[in-house]
């Protein structure tokens, strides 16, 4: 079997949400594949950092560029056992292509493992496939949760909740939680 993980991002993806999940699957073995619309191997996203200092939402500063390793126009979902979507300013855009939209509709089909973090769940609502899902998200994507029929969960931004064969967080403060979940999903066990 496959032990490829597709991640979809876009320009202003969030850093962190970029970066540790990408890092830290391909720790762990997987051959994980950054891909974005309209973009090559080899071609940059600029990411942000966004971070939480006491004001209404989010503060957001600039993050480092990321190479995608892998085309866009070449991803066959049948090829990966898992799929990731971080967070960020990314996902209320790449939602808008139709590529992106079939993408996650095929790993919801065939109920494969979906992470999505922050906004990350903009993408799964604009797919359709949280219809009944208990769903967690930056607490600003609650609407967009509502309106594709999940069930919103309000969690601490620590904290990850798993439905089916999908998990998502609120933000990156999430990992350790989000991450355990979604390799669980993968069938991965790892013990000290």
């Amino acid at each position: 079997m496959s032990k490829k993980i597709l991640m979809l991002v876009g320009d202003f993806a969030e850093d962190y949400e970029t970066m540790v999940p990408f890092q830290a699957l391909k720790m762990l073995g997987y051959d994980v594949q950054a891909v974005c619309p309209d973009k090559k191997a080899g071609d940059i996203i600029r990411t942000a950092v966004h971070d939480f200092e006491g004001d209404q939402t989010y503060t957001e500063k600039p993050g480092h560029n990321f190479t995608l390793n892998a085309d866009f126009d070449c991803v066959d979902s049948n090829d990966f056992i898992g799929l990731v979507i971080p967070g960020g300013r990314a996902p209320e855009y790449i939602r808008l292509n139709k590529r992106v939209i079939e993408i996650v509709q095929e790993f919801h089909q065939a109920k494969k493992p979906i992470a999505a973090v922050c906004h990350g769940p903009q993408v799964l609502a604009a797919a359709g496939v949280l219809d009944g899902l208990k769903v967690t998200a930056y607490p600003a994507c609650q609407p967009d949760v509502n309106q594709s029929n999940g069930q919103w969960c309000d969690l601490a931004v620590d904290q990850a909740v798993t439905d089916a064969h999908i998990v998502t967080a609120p933000a990156w403060p999430a990992h350790p939680e989000w991450l355990a979940q979604f390799i669980a999903l993968l069938g991965a066990k790892i013990s000290i």
